[in-house]
């Protein structure tokens, strides 16, 4: 069964634009190579950060709506943790309502 879900990820501050859309690609290959969908992809660009995260003010942030099967996010989220530029993600299922 096939859930919608919310992606945000926060990327650090020192990527350039080049740098920002690989990390976004490989966000993006992360899910779909656990056979998720990509359904909208935003970038929000740069924003000031609610508290310092890793010594960091600043973040990139990217919000996708995604199609996945609900025993793929552990994986997709173990992921995230381990990918160096990212800084906070968070990975929410949306209501069926």
């Amino acid at each position: 069964m096939v859930r919608d879900y919310e992606l945000m990820v926060v990327l650090t501050p020192e990527l350039d634009d080049e740098g920002v859309t690989a990390a976004t690609e490989r966000v993006t290959s992360l899910v779909t190579s656990r056979g998720g969908e990509i359904v909208d992809l935003q970038p929000w660009g740069k924003r000031r950060l609610a508290y310092p995260i890793r010594n960091f003010r600043d973040g990139h942030y990217s919000v996708a709506r995604l199609k996945l099967a609900p025993e793929t996010t552990e994986p997709i989220e173990r992921g995230l943790r381990l990918a160096d530029p990212v800084l906070r993600h968070l990975l929410v299922r949306l209501d069926e309502s």
